[in-house]
């Protein structure tokens, strides 16, 4: 059986344990109507489009 030759760093340990913990990157689209960064599947907040349908009006 296996055995370590030597005892892990407690640097090396939590360098390998670090990789887990990271948060997935967000995923931002392009609004088709005013070409805006927004999230997916949501209403863009600048122009309240849709799906190419106005959802809520926008006051400017």
């Amino acid at each position: 059986m296996a055995v370590p030759k030597r005892k892990t760093s407690k640097q090396r340990r939590n360098k390998r344990r670090a990789s887990s913990y990271q948060l997935p990157k967000t995923t931002v689209v392009e609004c088709p109507n005013c070409h805006e960064s927004k999230l997916p599947h949501r209403i863009c907040p600048k122009c309240g489009y849709y799906d190419g349908k106005e959802v809520i009006s926008m006051e400017d």
